[in-house]
């Protein structure tokens, strides 16, 4: 089994900065990608942002030039670097990391949200 634990979410004001991190434990396998997601209340989760193996990264048009995606040294953790905060950033955020197509796991989220 796999345990993803995210950390670095809570308040701050728009335009501020946070930075999420998720660490991977357990049997942890080489992940193909990893990446973010985030669920506002009565919102579909969407992806934030993720990243491969490779170092390739996609991001969502409302988070671009706003989020950095970034993996660390030991390619089991995952860094979201967030600045200009808006309140539409406001959100449940999860990990998720990738074994192969069909197999995925997911962190428990971290609530991350922007006062006006």
């Amino acid at each position: 089994q796999v345990q993803l634990v995210e950390s670095g979410g809570g308040l701050v004001q728009a335009g501020g900065s946070l930075r999420l991190s998720c660490a991977a434990s357990g049997s942890i396998f080489s992940f193909i990608s990893m990446g973010w997601y985030r669920q506002a209340p009565g919102k579909q989760r969407e992806l934030v942002a993720a990243i491969t193996a490779g170092g390739s990264t996609n991001y969502a048009d409302s988070v671009k030039g706003r989020f950095t995606i970034s993996r660390g040294n030991d390619k089991n953790t995952v860094y979201l670097q967030m600045n200009s905060l808006k309140p539409e950033d406001t959100a449940v955020y999860y990990c998720k990391a990738d074994i192969n197509v069909v197999i995925a796991y997911w962190g428990q989220g971290t609530q991350v949200t922007v006062s006006s």
